[in-house]
C-alpha cells in the first residue's frame, strides 16, 4: 500500500512509514525522549531526502514534547522562568542554524554534513551513556551506592556574571551558560531535526546542577517552541517538510508511545539507558557504515535544459 509524499517526490509504503512512527514513538515513551535523534536516520535509510527528513522529523518532537510537557506542567515540574531563558537562546540558535541548513543546501554539503554530524553525536552520546549505565549495573550487583552529584554543588558554571534566581528549581545561576545551552540546542535542531533533550537533560544535571524533578519538565518547555519554530522557518524558507510524512508519523508515534510508558515502567533506570545507549550507538553506526561503503551507482546523468 503506497502513498505519495508531495515534498519529497516520491512513494512510500505507508506501512513502514507507520511501523517507523509507531516503533520511534514506542521508544520515546519507553526511554523518555524526543525521538527526532531516531526517526531522522530511520527516514534517511529509507530513502528519504535528508533535507525531508530532517525538517518533518522535528514534527514527530513537536508532538511527543507536548505530550509529555502537559504531564509535567500538570505536576508543576516545569521552570517557567529558566525554561523562557533556554527559550531566548534556543530561537537565536534555531535562526542561526535555518541559515546554515540553506547555506549547506547551496553548496550541496547538506547531505554529507548532517550524517557526519550524527555519526559524531551519536557515537560520543552512545558511548558515554553505555559506559555511565554499565557502572552503574556494576555497582547495583555488588551492593554498592551509587554517588550522585548533588544540585547544590557549584562549579565554574556557578562563578559567571549576570545571575538570575530561579525560585522554582531554588536556583541562583548566570543566564550566560543557560542561554548558551539553548542557543546550541537550537542549532542541532534546525540542522539536525532532534529535539536536544539527551544532550540538555544530562547538561542541565551534570553541568548547570539544576535539579533533576524540575529538568525533563523545562526541558520538553524549551523543545515544544523551539521545534515548532524550526518547522514554520523551515517550510516557509526552505519548503522542505512534508506534510503528508509528518501526519502519518505523528499518528503512529502517539500511539507508540502508549505501550512504550507500560514498558518502561517495568525496567531499572540504568538499565533503560543502557538500552538506549546500545540503540543510539547502532544508528550511529549504521550512518558510518553508509559513508565509507562505495555506493552501487557510483556515477549518475542528469539531463539538464538548454534554451535557445
Amino acid at each position: 500500500m503506497s502513498i505519495y509524499l508531495p515534498i519529497a517526490e516520491l512513494s512510500v509504503n505507508i506501512l513502514i512509514i507507520l511501523g517507523m512512527g509507531a516503533a520511534v514513538g514506542f521508544l520515546s515513551g519507553m526511554f523518555g525522549v524526543g525521538g527526532g535523534f531516531l526517526i531522522t536516520p530511520l527516514l534517511i535509510f529509507y530513502n528519504i531526502p535528508p533535507v525531508v527528513a530532517v525538517a518533518t522529523g522535528a514534527n514527530q518532537v513537536v508532538a511527543s514534547s507536548i505530550s509529555g510537557a502537559i504531564t509535567h506542567f500538570r505536576r508543576g515540574t516545569i521552570d517557567i522562568k529558566l525554561g523562557t531563558v533556554l527559550l531566548c537562546g534556543g530561537l537565536a540558535g534555531a535562526t542561526v542554524g535555518v541559515w546554515l541548513f540553506s547555506l549547506l543546501r547551496r553548496v550541496g554539503q547538506l547531505d554529507l554534513v548532517i550524517s557526519l554530524l550524527y555519526v559524531v553525536l551519536l557515537g560520543s552520546v552512545g558511548s558515554l551513556m553505555l559506559w555511565e549505565s554499565v557502572r552503574a549495573m556494576r555497582k547495583a550487583a555488588n551492593n554498592q551506592a551509587t554517588p550522585l552529584r548533588r544540585p547544590g554543588q557549584h562549579n565554574w558554571v556557578h562563578r559567571l556574571p549576570l545571575k538570575m534566581r530561579f525560585k522554582k528549581s531554588k536556583i541562583y545561576l548566570s543566564v550566560i551558560p543557560v542561554a548558551t545551552l539553548g542557543f546550541c540546542i537550537g542549532i542541532l535542531t534546525s540542522v539536525m531535526g532532534v529535539g536536544g533533550g539527551f544532550i540538555m537533560v544530562p547538561a542541565m544535571i551534570y553541568l548547570l546542577r539544576i535539579p533533576t524533578n524540575v529538568v525533563v519538565g523545562t526541558s520538553l518547555f524549551q523543545i515544544i517552541f523551539v521545534s515548532a519554530y524550526t518547522v514554520i522557518v523551515q517550510a516557509s524558507t526552505n519548503y522542505t517538510v512534508d506534510i503528508v510524512l509528518a501526519f502519518v508519523l505523528m499518528i503512529a508515534g502517539v500511539i507508540g508511545a502508549q505501550y512504550g510508558v507500560r514498558v518502561g515502567q517495568k525496567l531499572r533506570g540504568e538499565q533503560l539507558r543502557a538500552l538506549l545507549a546500545l540503540l543510539v550507538l547502532a544508528v550511529g553506526i549504521r550512518l558510518a557504515i553508509e559513508l565509507v561503503i562505495p555506493p552501487k551507482d557510483v556515477y549518475s546523468v542528469v539531463s539538464a535544459g538548454f534554451g535557445f
